[in-house]
């Protein structure tokens, strides 16, 4: 019994030391680091951390931002609804734009009050004729509606406390508009300005900018005027349209293409202008207007079936 129990004890015994040698040796070994976190992603094997991420730039929160308002005289013709819906399409895009849109008429139309409720945009809907001995040709458009577009915007804000952050430019229907035009406004201190682009009979118009300041015009009409601009080529800050509440525009002795000029001239210095465009060397909007439309073949008699607004 005893030679059994001790060739059972010689034959465990090797293992027994082996286990303790092991032991000994795992005990005696340093600890390993930790492993450092992996950057760039949180995905990857062994549970390790991803390096913090890098905080993106701040932004400016949209409420802190100047209201856009964009006056936009429109009239009624067969391309009106073609040029209403370019120019909503531009203005969906922009952040904080209220569009006041004026029709020449004795009433909203319901042309233009349909597509207003579809267009997706805050905007205010005006209305106010021209009267009739002043649509003879030669003589400035849209000063009625422009005026109207005015008042609607000095009569908001009057009861409202200052500041009032925001930006005013005449929106016509018949332009092209770069979104970055918007941005450049957006800054406006007082009155800015920027080249037009197919205008005057030129490829483009511009303030001549030296030295960051307005010096003189590069125009193809008339460079004697006082502001020789497009009415795309400027905005104005709202401080400026509230604190001018007489600034409109003028019917009695304004003559064609000195609408701009008479009314910078109210509220506002050639040496106060506010180059934007990279100094007037960027042209952001085009005078494009629509092509006259053929409409010899449209028929008077025997027409379609259904009403197709167009």
């Amino acid at each position: 019994m005893k030679s059994l129990l001790f060739s059972r004890f010689l034959l465990l015994l090797p293992w027994v030391l082996i286990v303790i040698i092991v032991l000994d040796i795992d005990s005696s070994r340093a600890p390993l680091p930790a492993l450092a976190p992996r950057g760039g992603g949180g995905g990857g094997s062994g549970g390790a951390r991803p390096a913090a991420a890098r905080a993106p730039p701040q932004r400016r929160p949209e409420a802190a931002l100047p209201t856009i308002y964009a006056i936009t005289p429109t009239y009624s013709r067969p391309v009106q609804k073609a040029e209403l819906t370019r120019l909503a399409n531009t203005f969906r895009q922009v952040s904080r734009l209220h569009w006041i849109l004026v029709e020449d008429a004795a009433a909203r139309s319901e042309l233009v009050s349909r597509f207003l409720a579809g267009a997706g945009l805050p905007c205010t809907h005006l209305h106010v004729p021209t009267p009739r001995r002043y649509k003879r040709p030669g003589l400035p458009r849209a000063t009625e509606q422009r005026n109207a577009g005015l008042a609607w915007l000095r009569q908001r804000h009057q009861h409202l406390p200052p500041p009032q952050p925001g930006v005013l430019f005449f929106a016509d229907d018949d332009n092209t508009y770069s979104l970055e035009l918007f941005q450049e406004m957006r800054t406006t201190r007082k009155v800015s300005v920027w080249p037009v682009g197919l205008v005057g009979g030129r490829r483009y118009e511009r303030p001549v900018v030296e030295n960051g300041k307005v010096v003189g015009w590069y125009t193809g009409w008339r460079a004697d005027r006082p502001f020789a601009i497009d009415m795309a080529g400027f905005a104005v800050s709202l401080q400026v349209i509230l604190s001018h509440p007489k600034a409109v525009f003028k019917r009695r002795g304004s003559q064609p293409g000195m609408q701009e000029s008479d009314f910078l001239k109210q509220i506002t210095t050639v040496e106060e202008l506010e180059p934007k465009a990279n100094n007037c060397t960027k042209v952001l909007v085009w005078h494009t207007r629509t092509e006259k439309v053929n409409l010899a073949n449209e028929p008077k008699y025997h027409l379609d079936t259904v009403n197709i607004e167009v």
